[in-house]
């Protein structure tokens, strides 16, 4: 019985004192990461992470209560200055490390392959160079991998493809380079990735498109070429974001894009898109934006595009767009953006314009061929802040039902055939804008004095005074 005894008080100490140990590596691991922060404002980590206090208690420490190891580091939104030590790779039971938002540099040690527990490393919006880590693919049970915001260059290492686990990958806002490794595909869990803002050349993989998992592929600004495939959607059943923008993509715009039934936003503006705007995006009932500005785009817009209820922004300026605007379009109750501008649009606008959009606050339409009148009903978009029809063959008078949009901040109705108002009443309605900055009626028929009530507007107006008459 007395030994018994013995052997568990010695278990017991040898267990007490492998704790000990262990703890002191993760102590002396972070003593040393504070030992290279040369910049820490308010000494958050100087007072706080003191081996006069038991390391567990220390701000932005983690531990498990079944090892007593370190098993979170977070320092996020510190302002901390300074480089990443090797001795962090002996935080051997660490899982989480974030660390961004911090002005940390230089490059990320190798020693952090050592961390086989890590579930997700953040360093997003710090100043790290070289190329992306290699022992990334090091580390199996990774899931979340943050690099985006920093200085990072070189090509994405295909050895990514090893994470088999790996759910989220973004490095949007780097300086990489070469294609996108085909090898990514494999990675059958991905749900996000984003490689946004950076200079990456050839074509989007076709087999990227083959991940069932995947939410978001963000490719925005780089400098991809190619098509996009006739079946991009065929196996994406839970895409929500598609954002292509700013890239040399050609070819037409598939219309199976329609099988993305869950997609909320779609940008593909800025491309060398040819072709018609495809009817079969009308099916996209969860679509809130549709951005496809700067394209070459021609034919008329279709009608069926109404259908999508859900839909705040719809953006197709900057294209080749004939005909007139389908009714349905201003029907559309959600739409809070509206941008036609600089196409070869023609018509009129609807008698009842504003009535079907009460939650509207920007409206574009200058650089097209619209002619007739600006409605009184325009009013009822009463949260409208920008309002552009220049450069049109408007006609009559300006309504001063304008005067009620009080959140009202530029418009821009210059280059019109707007009729003059003998007494100029529209502007003295818009002294009732408190928040107008600009105001363009310039290069039109308008003519007269402003009246002296223009003294009410506010003082930012005044520099724009002159946009007012010839």
């Amino acid at each position: 019985m007395d030994i018994n005894c013995n052997v568990l008080f010695v278990a017991i100490f040898i267990l007490f004192y492998t704790s000990l140990a262990n703890i002191s590596t993760d102590e002396a691991a972070l003593l040393s990461l504070k030992s290279h922060i040369s910049f820490h404002p308010n000494n958050i980590l100087a007072s706080n992470w003191s081996s006069s206090t038991p390391v567990c208690s220390w701000i932005g420490i983690t531990c498990s209560s079944r090892h007593n190891r370190v098993t979170a580091l977070d320092i996020s939104s510190m302002q901390l200055h300074g480089t990443i030590p090797p001795h962090i790779g002996n935080l051997s039971f660490l899982s989480f490390l974030d660390i961004s938002n911090n002005t940390f540099h230089g490059d990320l040690p190798q020693e952090l392959a050592h961390l086989q527990r890590l579930k997700l490393i953040d360093v997003t919006s710090n100043n790290f160079t070289g190329a992306i880590p290699s022992f990334l693919s090091l580390l199996p049970k990774i899931r979340f991998v943050y690099l985006s915001s920093n200085q990072f260059l070189g090509e994405i290492p295909s050895s990514l493809s090893n994470l088999t686990k790996l759910q989220v990958l973004r490095m949007q806002n780097n300086f990489l380079q070469g294609e996108i490794p085909r090898e990514l595909s494999d990675l059958r869990y991905l749900t996000i990735l984003d490689l946004q803002i950076n200079q990456l050349t050839g074509s989007i993989p076709s087999s990227i498109f083959n991940i069932t998992t995947m939410q978001v592929i963000a490719l925005t600004k780089n400098n991809l070429t190619g098509k996009l495939p006739t079946t991009i959607c065929d196996h994406l059943p839970n895409m929500e974001g598609l954002y292509l923008q700013r890239n040399s993509l050609d070819g037409v715009i598939p219309p199976n894009l329609e099988k993305c039934r869950k997609l909320q936003i779609l940008g593909l503006g800025y491309n060398e898109f040819i072709g018609t705007v495809p009817r079969e995006l009308a099916n996209l009932t969860a679509l809130t934006t549709l951005a496809m500005a700067a394209l070459h785009l021609e034919g008329e817009i279709p009608m069926e595009l109404g259908d999508l209820t859900e839909l705040k922004t719809l953006e197709l300026s900057q294209n080749e767009l004939t005909g007139s605007f389908p009714d349905s379009i201003f029907n559309m109750s959600a739409l809070q953006t509206i941008d036609f501008e600089l196409n070869k649009l023609s018509g009129t606008l609807p008698s009842d314009l504003g009535r079907g959009m009460p939650n509207l606050k920007a409206i574009f339409c200058g650089g097209n061929n619209l002619s007739g009148f600006i409605s009184d009903s325009i009013s009822n978009s009463s949260r409208l802040t920008m309002f552009d029809l220049s450069e049109n063959s408007f006609t009559g008078p300006i309504p001063k039902s304008l005067g009620n949009l009080e959140y009202l901040e530029h418009m821009n109705l210059e280059r019109n055939n707007f009729i003059s108002d003998p007494s100029l009443s529209f502007l003295t309605s818009l002294t009732n804008c408190r928040k107008l900055r600009v105001l363009a009626l310039g290069y039109s028929p308008l003519d007269g004095v402003l009246p002296a009530s223009v003294g009410n507007f506010s003082n930012s107006l005044q520099r724009f005074v002159h946009q007012l008459v010839n």
